[in-house]
C-alpha cells in the first residue's frame, strides 16, 4: 500500500505568532519553522499500519518554500520512506484552492497512491478545507476530521464527532482522510532514526514538474487586518452585602440566566 501524508511547514505553535498587518499574512520569519503538529499525528496513523505491514510505503508531501526540506527531514526520521517538496516562487501567497490544486497534481504524479492522509486543519491558517478540496480534484471519497482511523488493505474507516452524536464512516480505496489531534500521539524519533533520515530521498519539484501553472488571481483575498485588542480586566464585585444581586444583574444583562 502506498500512503501519501500531506504536510506543511508552520511557525512553532508555542511561539508568539504575528500577522503582518500590511499584507494580512502570517509573519513566518518571526519564529522557528517546524512541521505542523497535526501532520505529525497524521503521519503517526500511517506509521502504525507500516509497523504491522512492511509492504507499506509512506511518502510525505508538502508545498512550501525551499527551506521546508529541513522540516520534512524530521518526518522522515519518524519513519516515512521518502519526501516530496513542491516549491516555486509563483506559489507564494497561495490560497487553499491553489494549494489543493498543486497537492492533487503532485499526488497524481506520484502514481499508484492508495490513500492520502492529512490533518484536519493547519495550525497557522485553520482553513480546514484542503483535504476535501484535494479529494474533489482527484475524484476520490473523503472521510473528514476523524478522531479514530483504521486502515485496511482495501478500505479505510473511522469515527468523527458531530453535533449530538458520532459518525462512523468507511470507504474503499483510493481515498482521502483527515484526522484530528485525538487520533494519535506522534512518536519521538531516536538518534538512529534521525541519522537514517539524512539518507532518505527528498525530492524537490517545481510547478513545471507537476504539470500545472499558478493561477494569476487567487480565489480568496485578505480584505483587512488589525491587531488583536489588549485584554481588559473584567468587572470586579466587592461584597458589601449586595454581591449576589450584582452578580445576578450582571448575568441577566449578558443573557446568561
Amino acid at each position: 500500500m502506498k500512503i501519501v501524508v500531506l504536510t506543511k511547514q508552520v511557525p512553532d505553535t508555542w511561539s508568539d505568532r504575528k500577522i503582518d498587518l500590511e499584507s494580512g499574512m502570517l509573519d513566518r520569519g518571526a519564529s522557528e519553522a517546524v512541521p505542523d503538529e497535526i501532520n505529525e499525528r497524521a503521519l503517526e496513523n500511517a506509521l502504525r499500519l507500516k509497523d504491522s505491514r512492511e509492504d507499506t510505503e509512506i511518502v510525505v508531501l508538502a508545498m512550501g518554500p525551499e527551506d521546508a526540506g529541513k522540516t520534512l527531514r524530521k518526518l522522515l526520521s519518524m519513519g516515512a520512506d521518502s519526501a516530496v517538496l513542491v516549491s516555486d516562487g509563483a506559489l507564494a501567497g497561495s490560497d487553499m484552492v491553489q494549494t489543493a490544486r498543486v497537492l492533487a497534481a503532485a499526488v497524481g504524479k506520484l502514481g499508484s497512491v492508495d490513500l492520502v492522509v492529512a490533518g484536519n486543519a493547519a495550525t497557522d491558517g485553520r482553513g480546514g478545507m484542503v483535504p476535501a478540496m484535494v479529494a474533489e480534484i482527484l475524484g476520490w471519497p473523503v472521510l473528514p476530521s476523524l478522531d479514530e482511523l483504521t486502515i485496511a488493505p482495501d478500505a479505510v474507516s473511522g469515527v468523527a464527532q458531530i453535533d449530538g452524536g458520532v459518525l462512523r464512516l468507511s470507504s474503499g480505496l483510493p481515498a482521502v482522510v483527515s484526522v484530528t489531534e485525538k487520533s494519535a500521539d506522534a512518536r519521538f524519533p531516536n538518534f538512529r532514526a534521525i541519522m537514517a533520515a539524512k539518507k532518505k530521498p527528498l525530492v524537490g519539484w517545481s510547478l513545471d514538474d507537476v504539470g500545472i501553472a499558478a493561477t494569476p488571481e487567487v480565489a480568496s483575498v485578505m480584505v483587512s487586518a488589525s491587531a488583536r485588542p489588549a485584554k481588559k480586566a473584567g468587572p470586579k464585585v466587592v461584597d458589601d452585602g449586595t454581591a449576589a444581586a450584582q452578580l445576578a444583574e450582571f448575568l441577566a444583562a449578558k443573557r446568561l440566566i
